[in-house]
């Protein structure tokens, strides 16, 4: 007997896993936000030099013509092209000195009112300093894996997560507030801090039966879908990149205030000799689930009998060291790492640069949204009756066989390029859904959190180096798809020899680890 026949006495899925379930899955509406804020925050509006803003706009049009502005190069002539002026001209002016724009940038303002970019003139020369935005938001992210990870294997879940809503909410807010680029940039790597403190929290999965574990880890990942439509509908709705900074952020003080209804984990109660205070929280989700006669039989020394192997199995201190040192964890580790590392690293390769497309970005992200709908269901139904592995493998499998086949799809089919575009996202998208859940089951109790923050490290790791990818185009069209493929098809390799967890009760110590796997 474990945790796990404690659960069911004292109600199994009832009204608090319910209620405990939507109240902590409510923040990730707007955890998706932060992830792909940088879409819309940091967005590139049609630009081309000024020239003589003091002019009215029909002479400072005729300029414009005048000089022959080369707008997709952001270059323009040194000298007037006038031989460009003819109607019919067939004139070769591309061996003509030019020179970056020297008088400043006007901005189109139909699609965004203001970002990033035209507040600090991110463009020509200065614009890989976009996607550094997103980047160091990524590391942010990073960071707060490795911090957040242990911290609440030490502190317990509860108090890293509420200290995350408050930590994103006030930096996330002060982050409109900047001044300049250098501060923006160094609110959105705290508040990356604030977001991994959240994602790698694992107190839902704690609480949940044996059974409810795959469609409730499925169901709670909807959430982030819904986020990232509803990112597309804040943005376009407010088109202002400060306006969109706070909308995302201030709803974290609402989580914040209600945070504190959430109970400790009673497993990481227990196990780190609070034992009392686990007591309370399981008579609480008893009463709460309508069992209020558990609450006289469910003692300390019934919650000790539960849970004898996994006390004395606590005494031991864990660290990340221990996630790699027997034979059983150190596989489950690194195949982990290399599905976190693949599946982030395509999805960020296919959902952080939404203008290629040709179409309304705003179109784009919805677009992206609903395709996870489809395949998130797809994966829950491969995880119920197929199993955890076989559901892991063939998602990394399908989105790299999407991928692939995009590289032989001619660039002016657009749409048939996006609608695959469109599938690899969606296939990576339940790939994550997937490996999160899957995470959460194969790590013991007594490490669990340390395990999470590890490999999920890794997938930070993806999301940063995702973008770099990008610029190889220059060398060859093909090969970003041709990297990001090729990942996805050695992960789903790796997560071949993860073991099954399908219906089999949470490991607690490392211990079982061992005997099970």
């Amino acid at each position: 007997m474990g945790f796990a026949d404690l659960l069911d006495e004292v109600g199994g899925f009832g009204r608090y896993q319910w209620l405990h379930v939507t109240l902590i899955s409510l923040p990730g509406l707007l955890m998706a936000s932060q992830n792909l804020l940088n879409n819309f925050v940091s967005g590139i509006p049609e630009h081309h030099c000024s020239l003589l803003s003091n002019y009215s706009t029909v002479l400072t049009s005729l300029i414009n013509k005048l000089f022959h502005f080369v707008f997709y190069l952001l270059f323009r002539y040194v000298e007037p092209q006038w031989q460009l002026l003819g109607a019919n001209s067939s004139a070769n002016a591309s061996h003509a000195q030019t020179e970056e724009c020297l008088d400043g940038w006007t901005y189109d303002r139909s699609e965004f009112l203001a970002t990033t970019v035209s507040e600090w003139d991110l463009v020509c020369s200065l614009r890989p300093l976009k996607q550094m935005i997103q980047t160091i938001y990524m590391g942010g992210v990073l960071t707060g894996a490795i911090i957040y990870g242990g911290l609440s294997d030490r502190f317990g879940r509860r108090s890293v997560l509420i200290w995350s809503y408050l930590q994103l909410g006030v930096l996330g807010c002060s982050a409109a507030l900047s001044p300049s680029y250098s501060a923006y940039c160094v609110f959105r790597f705290l508040s990356g801090m604030a977001v991994s403190g959240h994602l790698s929290i694992c107190t839902p999965v704690e609480w949940i039966p044996t059974k409810e574990r795959t469609i409730v880890g499925t169901l709670t990942s909807f959430f982030f879908t819904f986020g990232q439509m509803i990112l597309a509908g804040l943005a376009y709705w407010l088109r202002d990149w400060r306006k969109l900074q706070v909308v995302t952020c201030a709803p974290q003080f609402l989580f914040f205030a209600y945070s504190w209804w959430y109970s400790e984990s009673a497993r990481w109660l227990v196990l780190n000799r609070r034992s009392d205070e686990a007591l309370k929280s399981l008579h609480r989700v008893a009463r709460i689930n309508g069992k209020p006669e558990m609450i006289d039989k469910l003692t300390l020394e019934v919650l000790h009998s539960h849970m004898k192997k996994e006390i004395e199995s606590s005494h031991s201190s864990f660290t990340a060291y221990d996630l790699l040192k027997t034979k059983g964890m150190r596989r489950i580790s690194i195949c982990l790492i290399a599905v976190w590392f693949s599946t982030s690293f395509a999805y960020y390769g296919l959902a952080m640069d939404l203008q290629k497309f040709g179409v309304s970005i705003y179109l784009m992200q919805i677009i992206f949204g609903a395709v996870d709908f489809p395949a998130k269901l797809l994966a829950l139904g491969m995880l119920s009756y197929l199993g955890r592995r076989v559901s892991q493998a063939a998602c990394l499998f399908l989105s790299a066989l999407v991928i692939f086949t995009n590289i032989f799809v001619p660039t002016d089919m657009q749409t048939i390029r996006t609608t695959l575009a469109c599938l690899g996202k969606g296939f990576t998208s339940a790939s994550f859904t997937t490996v999160y859940l899957y995470t959460g089951e194969l790590y013991p109790t007594v490490i669990r959190q340390t395990g999470m923050g590890f490999v999920s490290t890794f997938a930070r790791v993806g999301s940063m180096a995702a973008p770099a990818v990008l610029i190889l185009d220059e060398v060859l069209p093909a090969l970003p798809s041709v990297v990001y493929g090729g990942a996805a098809v050695l992960a789903g390799f790796f997560a071949c020899f993860l073991p099954e967890t399908l219906n089999v009760p949470l490991p607690d110590t490392i211990e079982d680890v061992e005997e099970k796997w």
